[in-house]
């Protein structure tokens, strides 16, 4: 749920642009590589022209007038090579048991006035092959657009990282799915309410 504790991840300028109309844009700049998987930053420019658009990058789109609708929110996914997928829309549970992947979960974000940005954790590390990064936004106008990337530069980055400190995921307040920078696999022992 998160990136493991005590690693200093290896760094990837991908700014790729996944979708952009005369409304908006959403364009993906940075990204972390951890060897369980990568911390990067979706970022969504809106022209002046744009009206009241919002993305919700996390919840529900919010329509002028107070109306609260999933089909207006901006949608984000990502698909690996071997065709298993992940959304901002959620799609596993916190069960205790590590899940299939991939899993995005949403970390820290924000804007406003035609500026919005917001942190994804995606686990596990893609596998060799494409990693596609999908979108659709249909109160932008955005239609459903998927862009490709290779993952070996992302992949190359994560076996560029560097353990700081010992993954102790136990210590750390909510749960992890990690495998540590050896081949070991580790995980936090409960869940708590995260």
């Amino acid at each position: 749920m998160g990136p493991p504790y005590g690693v200093l991840p290896g760094a990837v300028a991908l700014e790729v642009v996944v979708a952009q109309n005369e409304q908006a844009a959403v364009y993906i700049g940075r990204c972390a590589a951890y060897p369980t998987g990568l911390d990067f930053e979706l970022h969504v420019l809106a022209a002046a022209s744009a009206g009241d658009l919002d993305p919700s990058l996390n919840g529900i789109y919010q329509r002028p007038g107070g109306v609260s609708t999933y089909e207006e929110m901006l949608r984000f996914g990502v698909a690996f090579a071997d065709g298993r997928k992940g959304s901002n829309l959620g799609g596993f549970t916190r069960s205790g048991e590590e899940p299939e992947g991939p899993v995005l979960w949403g970390m820290g974000g924000g804007g406003g006035g035609g500026r919005w940005h917001q942190g994804f954790w995606m686990w596990p590390l893609p596998p060799i092959g494409p990693l596609f990064f999908v979108c659709e936004w249909p109160a932008a106008g955005i239609p459903l657009t998927r862009v490709e990337v290779d993952s070996e530069p992302l992949r190359d980055a994560a076996g560029r990282s560097r353990e700081l400190f010992p993954n102790h995921a136990s210590a750390v307040r909510g749960s992890t799915w990690s495998r540590g920078i050896g081949s070991a696999r580790t995980r936090a022992p409960q869940d708590r309410d995260a």
